[in-house]
């Protein structure tokens, strides 16, 4: 964690504290995105990798105990709620609903980022992260996630990689991939399979061009990997 930039989201719909926050957080070598909106919020966190959330209580369109909820839908990182209101019940239920922490405002942003070196040394967030596949399946809601990001895939493409991610390292042959996809009629050809292949490709390309995470295996088919 040392070496590498710990990566913090806060959600908080005043400006001007996020704007401290983040110059604060900075000076200690961390990299901070905030966002107002506590839906935007909620998609950023799909969409890019973090270490730790700062979340505000009161915010626009979602109460902040909600947001915990639904973060913890999803995911484990850690939650630090930062909030003015003073009722030990906010305070009791955002920590049964997963959050890790909580500070009442006002704070000194020293304790802050003190309390976010805890957290992390005590979760190991960081070194999680760097540990997870660069692929990430969601079969229920049918996405496919590279390095984070979710890939726009068509219903065929989605049933090809996610097959080639559950054999990840191993060798798929197009005959497997061509008869186990739902959305790839029988009778077409194996040499669709390479069409498929090839648009697949090019759209994770489009976010890592210098590896090649798809690659034929003679006489077989494709083998995908995670080891660049």
């Amino acid at each position: 964690m040392d070496n590498e930039k710990m990566k913090i989201l806060i959600i908080e719909d005043d400006a001007e504290l996020a704007m401290v926050l983040s110059s604060y957080l900075s000076k200690y070598g961390m990299d901070v995105e905030t966002v107002e909106d506590p839906y935007l919020g909620l998609s950023v966190l799909t969409q890019k990798p973090f270490d730790l959330v700062i979340l505000d209580l009161t915010l626009p369109g979602m109460d902040g105990l909600e947001v915990v909820e639904k973060i913890r839908e999803k995911s484990d990182i850690p939650i630090i709620i930062s909030s003015a209101r003073d009722d030990i019940t906010d305070k009791v239920i955002g920590m049964e609903r997963g959050a890790d922490d909580y500070m009442p405002k006002p704070y000194d942003p020293r304790e802050l980022v003190t309390r976010i070196k805890t957290i992390l040394r005590r979760t190991g967030a960081a070194s999680k992260r760097k540990e997870e596949s660069i692929f990430e399946l969601d079969k229920e809601g049918r996405v496919i996630r590279f390095k984070g990001i979710p890939l726009e895939l068509t219903a065929a493409e989605f049933d090809v990689l996610s097959m080639l991610i559950q054999h990840m390292n191993a060798a798929v042959s197009r005959e497997q991939l061509l008869y186990e996809s739902e959305h790839i009629d029988d009778a077409s050809s194996v040499k669709n399979i390479d069409v498929i292949i090839s648009r697949i490709r090019h759209k994770i390309a489009k976010y890592d061009p210098d590896h090649a995470y798809i690659r034929p295996v003679r006489g077989v088919g494709y083998l995908l990997t995670d080891k660049v």
